[in-house]
């Protein structure tokens, strides 16, 4: 990813939400008993770059009770199985325009409710969206939905304001309702990403992590750090990356690993833990990237 300093236009950020939307609508073809997990995150991110963008972070294949933040590692041999509850979530980059979509595939199809759960409770945060309304009315919209199906809303996994070159902007949208008294402004852009659960209703960090991006550039003592670091900031700025990308630029496992020890200790970088349900409950998820407007919202990623 190149370097930018000028702001995305809305026109940019349409044109990126309609590649999300088509390869979100292509890629399901993909969830098949006995696929293999890696093959379908590749797929997945090269379909990305066939259209001409770069996926804005590791396409995420998270399946049952992982929530969120998995992606397969460099030789990941683990596939689909029969009865797995799988969430895919992926994002598209172009100019520095943003796009972030996700859905949720029941290949046992006995878990059609919980997948619906979040996907009318997306639907009905859509609805109330406008300038004007605060974070908090949105969560409480969704949980009330999520609720209504006999689920619970996962309550420390939420949406986000996206702006140009970043998919996190500090603006965050959980799925339960608080006091937060933050107004949508015409103009923002977010991406709305209920999770409903069996479960306990909240998620906590596995010691797995296969994601990262950058934090706050710093001095290391590792040349290999350093030249992984010039590395990150050309080609991914502050946008999400995966180990196993880094892993065609380094040839050497052992010394990405202590580059990224390294980067990691100084808080060059942050890492991004694989979340699981507390409850070990099934997860849905389905999201969409969206404009405020005054009256209401653009869904950017609608098929």
């Amino acid at each position: 990813m190149e370097e930018k300093t000028a702001e995305a236009s809305i026109e940019e950020f349409e044109e990126v939400g309609k590649i999300g939307a088509r390869i979100r609508e292509e890629s399901r073809q993909l969830i098949n008993i006995g696929e293999g997990v890696l093959d379908i995150a590749e797929t997945i991110e090269g379909m990305i770059r066939e259209e001409g963008a770069e996926p804005a972070f590791p396409v995420n294949v998270s399946i049952n009770e992982i929530a969120a933040h998995y992606t397969p590692e460099f030789g990941d041999r683990s596939v689909i199985g029969e009865k797995d509850v799988v969430k895919i979530d992926l994002g598209a980059e172009m100019n520095g325009a943003i796009s972030d979509t996700a859905y949720t595939v029941d290949l046992s199809g006995e878990n059609g409710k919980l997948v619906e759960a979040s996907e009318k409770a997306l639907e009905s945060a859509i609805e109330i969206m406008k300038a004007g309304v605060t974070i908090g009315e949105i969560g409480g919209v969704i949980e009330e939905k999520i609720k209504e199906y006999g689920f619970k809303p996962v309550a420390n996994l939420t949406g986000h304001r996206i702006s140009t070159g970043m998919l996190h902007t500090g603006i965050d949208v959980p799925s339960i309702k608080t006091d937060d008294p933050y107004q949508l402004q015409a103009g923002e852009i977010y991406a709305i990403e209920p999770f409903a659960t069996n479960g306990k209703g909240f998620v906590s960090d596995t010691d797995q992590v296969e994601i990262f991006s950058l934090y706050m550039p710093g001095r290391l003592r590792l040349r290999e750090s350093r030249k992984l670091l010039n590395h990150v900031i050309s080609k991914y700025g502050m946008l999400p990356f995966a180990e196993r990308w880094l892993l065609k630029d380094f040839k050497s496992k052992l010394l990405l690993k202590n580059a990224l020890k390294e980067m990691l200790r100084m808080q060059v970088i942050k890492a991004y833990p694989v979340l699981r349900e507390a409850g070990s409950g099934l997860v849905s998820q389905t999201e969409h990237t969206m404009l405020i407007e005054e009256n209401g919202v653009r869904v950017l990623t609608k098929k």
